[in-house]
């Protein structure tokens, strides 16, 4: 289901890394995007609601992970507005334990699909949930780093404080 103007709400909340919009649907997160990143839906119709529960509880565990005291996400999630393709791919994608990545084609393959290395980038891309649902903890081939909606700076950023190995060199996707 896209995102609704009359169910959806949002806040703003200054990450370390910079600005965030969070949003809700219902009684659970819907969204989560750095300021500037690429594939975000346009808010403007989203009402401002900085006390709802879910984007309070949000904000909460966002700043215990930057802080290193959090390792996991409790948060109540929908991810309901990506088709299953990548719905799979986000399911997949919160498997990938804190300090660990994975491969775009390992990725593929473990949706069952290990052609589709390029739709399943595609579909990281899109992740609606950032950190949350951890897109940054793939990376390319032999651990190479590569893009991220939110820029790579971020990823690396991101990468750091989870303590997880990476390799800057030519990114190879598969």
């Amino acid at each position: 289901m896209p995102y609704s103007n009359t169910t959806t709400v949002q806040t703003r909340w200054n990450s370390p890394l910079g600005h965030m919009r969070l949003a809700a649907r219902g009684n659970a997160l819907a969204g989560i995007w750095f300021e500037g990143q690429r594939h975000q839906p346009d808010p403007s119709a989203w009402p401002v609601d900085d006390r709802h529960p879910v984007l309070l509880q949000a904000v909460k565990e966002l700043t215990d992970y930057f802080a290193g005291k959090r390792k996991r996400f409790d948060l109540p999630l929908d991810l309901d507005q990506g088709t299953p393709f990548q719905q799979a791919v986000w399911q997949t994608l919160r498997q990938i334990p804190l300090g660990a990545s994975m491969s775009y084609g390992d990725l593929a393959q473990s949706i069952g699909r290990p052609s589709a290395v390029r739709a399943v980038g595609a579909a990281v891309g899109r992740n609606p949930l950032c950190i949350v649902v951890p897109c940054h903890r793939v990376l390319g081939k032999n651990g190479a780093l590569t893009g991220y909606a939110a820029g790579l700076e971020r990823k690396v950023a991101l990468l750091r404080l989870e303590g997880t190995p990476f390799r800057i060199g030519s990114p190879q996707t598969d």
